[in-house]
């Protein structure tokens, strides 16, 4: 009977310790994601960029109710004989290493001071538009979709107004409401806010002139602000390859027929294959007895960009000391 017994207990001692055992922890809960705080717009990050890189020559405009950061640099010789406004193109910055940096970086020593701006970014096109579905043809429904014929019963064997679902003829029921669309961006209006700050700020350093140069679309927003604006403390418009942005309607050469100031257009190619849009431009500067338009073409060097960049320079700084004088 002892043997029995002892081994009985032996054979419960693995249960008893089992139900001894802690019991196990729960699982851990995954991590919670980081919040993530939407970036601001690429302009933005290029400006505090450029403000971190060059802080000596950083500004900060105020342009309505944002702000922004310029590049400012002073006159290298002993008088200053204006500033030059550079604007750059569609996703570029205020020192973007083609045309606008080395401008910027150039015209100090013939005698000007520089404010190179970062435009807005430009407004993204709207989604296009979903294709409707189909309607099903009248004649092909599928058999599992078509309602029964009044007053006959149902596979399940009740009648249509047995199984439809009650009405409720006090609240109707409603479509879902729109969610409210937010208002686009108007880019224009920020464009022509941040030139009428780097106007402000030209004006209070005492200068003798100011001249607007822009490459790209930032030329056809120099255009069109001069344009609507009438600043006729603007001396000059410097159009380096200029291009009209995808939502303005208005041609470049229509806004530059209307500006009488002294212009020059700058367009690479040669003298008779220049192409439609520029043709366009003189075109429309000869119709309108233009006082001083001048278009003057450059030779592309893609082997040598350093050579391209300072023809460039030599050039609008020959047009500049045309049409100033120190």
């Amino acid at each position: 009977m002892l043997p029995s017994l002892l081994l009985a207990t032996l054979l419960l001692l693995p249960t008893i310790a089992r139900s001894e055992e802690p019991p196990p922890a729960p699982p851990e809960a995954p991590p919670a994601e980081p919040v993530r705080v939407a970036a601001g717009e690429r302009s933005e990050q290029l400006g505090r960029a450029l403000a971190q890189r060059f802080p000596r020559q950083a500004l900060e405009l105020q342009a309505g109710e944002e702000t922004f950061v310029g590049l400012q640099l002073p006159s290298n010789l002993g008088q200053s004989r204006g500033v030059i406004v550079l604007l750059p193109g569609d996703g570029e910055s205020a020192d973007w290493p083609r045309v606008i940096g080395p401008l910027r970086r150039q015209l100090p020593d013939a005698g000007w001071q520089t404010l190179s701006l970062t435009l807005p970014d430009a407004a993204p096109a709207p989604p296009a538009a979903e294709p409707a579905a189909p309607a099903p043809d009248a004649g092909t429904a599928p058999e599992a979709d078509a309602a029964p014929a009044d007053g006959a019963p149902s596979e399940a064997g009740y009648l249509p107004e047995k199984t439809a679902p009650p009405l409720d003829d006090a609240q109707p029921p409603q479509a879902p409401a729109a969610e409210p669309k937010a208002e686009p961006v108007n880019q224009a209006q920020r464009i022509e806010a941040r030139l009428e700050a780097a106007l402000t700020q030209a004006r209070s350093s005492g200068a003798a002139t100011v001249v607007l140069v822009g490459h790209g679309t930032g030329a056809y927003w120099a255009a069109r602000y001069l344009q609507n604006s009438g600043a006729k403390d603007v001396g000059g418009l410097v159009l380096i390859e200029p291009r009209r942005p995808a939502e303005q309607d208005k041609p470049l050469a229509d806004l530059l027929s209307e500006l009488a100031l002294p212009t020059a257009d700058f367009i690479y190619g040669q003298t008779g294959n220049r192409s439609p849009q520029a043709r366009e431009r003189l075109d429309a500067s000869q119709r309108a007895r233009h006082p001083n338009y001048r278009q003057i073409i450059l030779q592309r060097l893609p082997a040598d960009a350093a050579a391209e960049q300072e023809q460039l320079y030599r050039r609008v700084r020959a047009w500049l000391d045309k049409q100033t004088t120190p």
